[in-house]
């Protein structure tokens, strides 16, 4: 379905295509990307392409009771090196997670329009941040959406080893949400606890 600039509206689920393609077009209003993920659907596009929207038949989830937290990081805890904060510096973690390099291509797809899109959010108290700090440093974090008792996770950034696995761990820890949503299938998100489940199940999870 190619969606209207002038109507805020999304096919039924029934429509998703194999990839996970619910629909393409329309815009980043505010507006729209509330609706969207109050019905589990969210924008993944690269700049210069069409907006495109995903409802992926098995979604990637974190029960905070099923979180793994390895002896190593365990002992990075411990140390208390790190600093964390939450929603202190939001602008400059979804800057980081645009721009970092990283060993594959994702993280590309967070376009100009996109970032401004998510500030608009976070200023509106929809999108948050978790900042990880090495002194006066910011090294690593992540954001995302919260809807309504559901952490909507969006992308995490790490200049130096664990920082974003550290900032995982406290969302987690944090007790604010009941279910953690990480999209798509993520090895490194695997080995902290998190696991598919099927659309249904998350949709009934989101809307409860």
């Amino acid at each position: 379905m190619i969606l209207r600039k002038d109507k805020i509206e999304f096919p039924p689920y029934n429509l998703t295509t194999d990839d996970g393609i619910i629909a393409v077009g329309g815009d980043l209003s505010e507006e729209r990307l509330i609706y969207a993920y109050n019905n589990g659907i969210f924008p993944w596009f690269s700049e210069g392409d069409p907006i495109v929207w995903y409802c992926p038949h098995k979604r990637m989830v974190l029960f905070p009771d099923e979180l793994k937290v390895s002896k190593s990081m365990q002992k990075v805890i411990r140390k208390n090196e790190f600093k964390i904060t939450e929603n202190k510096a939001f602008n400059e973690v979804i800057y980081n997670c645009k721009n970092i390099s990283r060993g594959d291509s994702f993280g590309t797809w967070i376009t100009d329009d996109m970032e401004q899109a998510y500030i608009k959010l976070h200023q509106k108290g929809v999108a948050k941040s978790i900042e990880i700090w090495l002194k006066d440093e910011l090294v690593g974090g992540l954001y995302g959406l919260e809807v309504n008792t559901i952490f909507c996770g969006e992308s995490m950034f790490s200049k130096v080893s664990n920082a974003s696995k550290l900032a995982f761990i406290h969302l987690v820890r944090s007790k604010n949400y009941a279910l953690i949503d990480c999209q798509i299938y993520n090895k490194h998100l695997e080995s902290l606890g998190a696991k598919e489940v099927d659309r249904d199940t998350f949709l009934n999870i989101l809307k409860s």
